[in-house]
């Protein structure tokens, strides 16, 4: 009989097939998260003119989705630590994919804002889900990678959104943007048959063959017997909770987190929500102010690949600290009104250093907690988070509709991304601190 550690295993194995698997099909269920989040601003500067929106109440047509992501990752998350990650990817999928159909029989404002909150409340369910799902099942050396490269999917969502909404929205009106959602339901039954569960899920529930038969996939050198028995040296560590993510020296961490969180989701979707309004009122086209919005996203994508190998090389909070630092650079030029080619190059970065930082801060929030709490946590941050991303596209309509000059509304956006790297940078002196009284208590 012997015990086998299912992290030290996964840690000293290569990334195979298997685990290949787990991102293809976790990344292909955020471009349609990715999809539905930014679906809604290629449709704004339409739904302005055709139901006479103002600003404020465009910004606040935008918050109901919002909202219901909060809520999707304040419950979402932490009940996926009770019935598993698997159950809560395929609740969050089905939930948000549905609502996104139906949102294209909106004829009103307020049908439209029920079903983009039942909408959110599966995206904001789906992202810590997932985010905690891929951190299990990679090695400790490649998480930050793995956990971009499966999020740079949601970067892809946005630039489809873009994409197809320059194509569709001039030509059939911004209706069949959200009747497009109805094909990924096709996923649900690929994702129920060969998405895993969370081996550490497995162990503690004591279903130890489910867990051998996903472990035998992941190393297929190892040859398990009858008597041999997995261990996931998390399982025994306290119920999931609130309280407990501030335990064990995590408290200045966790509320650093918390307020980079915020603020970064603000930039997010005030960008997302109002860039192409305001490019537009700028005086570029409506082809050039959607293509900006496929551009953030790029950005995103890159970023969240590039911030992701570098977080592992050199450490997650200095590359975050940087890549705040670049936003708010990149957020205060986009004011200057440039030439298109320099605008593009300057979306292209803020996207990279705020959609590619939301990714690197979940990696943050999965390597900060250990499995039992792990949901709970990213629930929780995420959920922050989503306060900030309802603020944000309220806030830019408030702030536009007072018709400042351009460049001092984008002054003020940067304002955001400073705060974010004062954050980052209180956070990572903290881990440094945490690290080196580890080390000498080992000592």
């Amino acid at each position: 009989m012997r015990t086998i550690d299912v992290n030290e295993a996964i840690d000293q194995s290569p990334f195979g097939r298997f685990q290949w698997m787990v991102v293809a099909l976790c990344g292909a269920l955020l471009v349609v998260d990715g999809y539905d989040v930014f679906v809604a601003g290629t449709v704004l500067p339409t739904l302005i003119a055709e139901w006479g929106l103002t600003k404020p109440q465009a910004g606040a047509l935008q918050a109901w989705a919002l909202f219901g992501m909060m809520f999707g990752a304040l419950t979402l998350g932490p009940l996926a630590d009770r019935i598993g990650r698997k159950k809560g990817v395929a609740i969050s999928f089905v939930l948000f994919t549905s609502a996104t159909v139906a949102t294209g029989f909106a004829n009103t404002p307020e049908p439209f804002k029920v079903m983009r909150f039942i909408a959110g409340l599966g995206c904001g369910g789906l992202m810590p889900n997932a985010v905690a799902l891929m951190n299990e099942y990679a090695p400790k050396r490649l998480r930050s990678t793995m956990v971009a490269i499966m999020f740079s999917g949601y970067s892809i969502g946005g630039m489809l959104a873009a994409g197809i909404g320059i194509g569709v929205i001039p030509s059939f009106g911004w209706q069949p943007m959200f009747f497009l959602a109805a094909a990924p339901l096709m996923l649900l039954p690929l994702v129920l048959w060969k998405l895993p569960e969370s081996l550490g899920f497995l162990i503690s529930q004591g279903r130890q063959d489910e867990a051998k038969r996903i472990f035998a996939r992941i190393n297929p050198g190892t040859a398990l017997g009858a008597d041999d028995r997995l261990v996931f040296t998390e399982t025994k560590t306290a119920k999931a909770s609130i309280a407990e993510l501030f335990r064990h020296g995590r408290s200045l961490r966790t509320a650093m987190l918390w307020v980079s969180f915020f603020c970064c989701l603000l930039l997010v979707y005030l960008l997302s929500s109002w860039l192409p309004k305001v490019l537009q009122e700028a005086g570029y086209a409506e082809r050039a102010s959607l293509l900006s919005l496929f551009s953030l996203n790029f950005g995103g994508m890159a970023g969240a690949i590039l911030g992701g190998r570098m977080g592992d090389r050199f450490g997650l909070p200095k590359v975050v600290v940087g890549f705040f630092v670049a936003a708010a650079l990149s957020i205060a030029l986009i004011g200057a009104n440039p030439a298109p080619v320099l605008l593009f190059a300057l979306v292209f970065m803020a996207g990279a250093t705020t959609i590619g930082t939301q990714i690197l801060l979940y990696a943050s929030v999965a390597q900060l907690y250990n499995m039992s709490v792990r949901s709970t946590g990213l629930g929780w941050a995420s959920g922050v988070g989503r306060v900030g991303a309802i603020v944000g596209p309220t806030f830019g309509g408030v702030l536009l509709a007072r018709e400042l000059p351009l460049g001092q509304n984008f002054l003020i956006f940067a304002i955001p991304a400073v705060v974010s790297a004062v954050a980052m940078g209180v956070y990572a002196l903290s881990n440094a601190r945490t690290a080196k009284a580890v080390q000498l208590a080992s000592a």
